[in-house]
């Protein structure tokens, strides 16, 4: 392989169009453009256990971007995490699930990037715990955990939208990175995929399950809420995931078609993943009775929230939202995602139609928002409320958000 495009330009028009599509699978925008920068100038902070890894600029800017670089350098870097003058890559930078990526897929990647606009713009620093910051330790996470080359080929009975879905699902959509699990040196446990991870303070829920839960996901769906952010049988995309889905609407349809495929098709996990599997009702939501509870949460729901959410109103309609007896993170094992849901937000974006919520993180002191959060659980759930859910956990969960 051989970089045979011109920097700063699209040469081959197929390989650019096809690789903006992919690129939206990739949601590479998202992870290299900052608050309020230039789109793929790189600078976004990427919040690790090990600290704070800035994104960086994959403009074909020949300073401070990629304009310098081969498709082999290009490809070096996605494979194997090694940038073009040598040093490592830290896998904030999923090189683990690109590596998978084949060769044309690659190359069509490369030649959108290299259409780009070229920004001049360096990333901060990384600020890592030490001795992280020593780059060469990687190259040990690396004989530990990068398995490089393509994966298993499909099986003769897996039908070809399946495969289409589990190879982009492994490779550029990188989907394990937020949905499995990681260990104490932050690598995937392979043994647990797509079981349900951590990210940013959000629970990422389980994807082996999707199919086989008590209120199942259904194809249209699954596609739904991965192109538009919302489905309403199951809730609207918020925290992390939510970006992803505006970058989803860009891919190609058949693409997001045979994602959804694949990850219907999973079978459920070992489901001993403590604190991450996301847990349905256990009776169909839509015949869950509505508790009568009353209280401060009572309250709060009726001046912040009914508005939007009480029963008939606009949120609760499965045409512009989901009821919150749906909801996947109030029937969550965890309340976690309910309570970063209520702190953050869900942001809105002119052109979109998916929901809006405005961040509560400032109105509510941690008490209130738990005893909104439990009441929420409580009426519209069969559930009850939150056993260990209080101020103390709440401000927990403020703390292991991302900074504001």
């Amino acid at each position: 392989m051989n970089g045979t495009f011109a920097t700063g330009t699209g040469t081959d028009t197929a390989a650019v169009t096809r690789g903006a599509k992919l690129a939206a699978v990739g949601d590479c925008v998202t992870c290299h453009t900052a608050t309020g920068g230039e789109p793929l100038a790189g600078g976004l902070p990427l919040q690790t256990p090990f600290g704070v890894v800035y994104s960086t600029n994959i403009t074909p800017d020949d300073e401070t971007g990629i304009g310098r670089w081969s498709l082999d350098e290009f490809a070096r870097a996605m494979r194997l995490g090694v940038s073009r003058d040598g040093h490592l890559l830290y896998p904030a930078f999923p090189y683990p699930h690109f590596t998978h990526m084949s060769d044309a897929d690659m190359a069509s990647l490369y030649a959108w990037l290299m259409s780009r606009d070229p920004v001049n713009a360096r990333a901060p620093h990384n600020d890592l715990i030490f001795p992280l910051g020593f780059r060469p330790i990687i190259a040990v996470w690396n004989l530990l955990y990068l398995r490089t080359g393509s994966e298993a080929a499909p099986s003769s009975s897996e039908a070809p939208d399946i495969a289409r879905g589990r190879y982009l699902v492994e490779s550029l959509g990188h989907c394990g990175a937020c949905h499995t699990p990681l260990d104490h040196l932050g690598a995937e446990r392979r043994d647990h995929a797509l079981e349900g991870g951590t990210i940013e303070g959000w629970d990422a829920p389980a994807l082996t399950d999707l199919a086989s839960r008590p209120t199942p996901w259904t194809q249209a769906q699954l596609v739904s809420y991965l192109r538009t952010g919302l489905a309403s049988a199951h809730g609207a995309a918020a925290g992390p995931m939510r970006p992803v889905t505006r970058m989803l609407a860009d891919a190609s349809a058949s693409d997001v078609e045979a994602i959804a495929a694949y990850l219907l098709a999973l079978a459920p996990g070992s489901q001993d993943v403590a604190g991450h599997a996301v847990a349905s009702p256990a009776a169909s939501a839509a015949r869950v009775p509505v508790a009568n509870v009353s209280g401060n949460g009572a309250n709060l729901f009726a001046a912040a929230c009914a508005s939007c959410h009480a029963e008939g109103a606009p949120m609760s309609s499965g045409s512009t939202g989901a009821p919150l007896s749906l909801s996947t993170a109030v029937n969550a094992d965890s309340p976690r995602n309910t309570v970063r849901i209520i702190l953050d937000g869900i942001d809105w974006h002119e052109s979109d139609a998916a929901p809006f919520m405005p961040a509560f993180a400032g109105t509510f002191t941690d008490a209130q928002i738990a005893e909104l959060a439990n009441y929420t659980r409580a009426r519209f759930t069969a559930r009850g409320a939150w056993p260990a859910l209080d101020a103390d956990a709440v401000a927990h969960f403020r703390k292991d958000g991302p900074p504001r």
